[in-house]
């Protein structure tokens, strides 16, 4: 996806039929309220790794927005970020960079097709809210930082690592796939009463016409 994770929502970019995959912050609210303005700013998308058009991605490809949120706690001096992400079912471990938006409200992946972002204006992972992380699925080159990421099932574990020294374990709950044109932004970046997690990365069939994927892949997961 070039998470939100076409310019998850990620900037990934599988060619179709080279590389297959097998089928199928406390965060503080302010912090959540700057996510929600991002994504009712605009329609986010993602890049495609291969450059050309752009198609609407998962920040803010729906039409609803997320609902408001209230701020009814103070805010933090400070903000334990993410460091590190795995998922031992799938193979993966990759540390994690800071990703945000570009002036067109398109949400920017990390240029390491081979590495992972969070989205700093919104929750770190373990405080309230849905904290999220995006990356590409794949490059001409090959398979990506998120290729297996469709892999995953509920149950299984991801673990994330703060610069705190804090370990967030969270269980999936959910894995689906929305085309870019319908994306649910409300499900994706709505407040939450807990923390979760939201890992985001491009999916469905390679659009040659447009140098980007049809769908995008979410990973829903919470705190355990």
């Amino acid at each position: 996806m070039r998470a939100d994770g076409g310019r998850p929502a990620v900037r990934p970019s599988r060619v179709e039929g080279r590389h297959r995959r097998p089928p199928r912050r406390s965060v503080t609210l302010l912090r959540a309220a700057l996510a929600a303005v991002a994504v009712t700013a605009g329609t986010v998308t993602l890049v495609s790794a291969t450059g050309g058009g752009a198609a609407p991605v998962p920040a803010a490809a729906a039409a609803a927005p997320p609902a408001p949120v209230v701020l009814t706690s103070p805010v933090a001096d400070t903000v334990a970020e993410p460091v590190q992400v795995t998922a031992p079912a799938i193979g993966l471990d990759t540390d994690l960079v800071d990703i945000g938006v570009d002036a067109a409200g398109a949400l920017v992946p990390p240029e390491d097709y081979g590495q992972a972002g969070w989205f700093s204006a919104g929750p770190a992972p373990g405080d309230v809210g849905p904290a999220v992380l995006a990356g590409h699925v794949d490059n001409k080159a090959g398979p990506a930082v998120f290729f297996r990421l469709e892999e995953l099932t509920p149950g299984d574990e991801v673990l994330v690592t703060r610069s705190d020294g804090r370990q967030v374990a969270f269980t999936v709950t959910e894995v689906a796939a929305y085309p870019k044109t319908a994306f649910p932004t409300t499900e994706v970046y709505g407040p939450t009463t807990g923390a979760e997690l939201r890992l985001i990365t491009c999916g469905g069939n390679f659009d040659r016409s447009r140098r980007s994927y049809t769908d995008n892949v979410v990973v829903y997961a919470r705190a355990v």
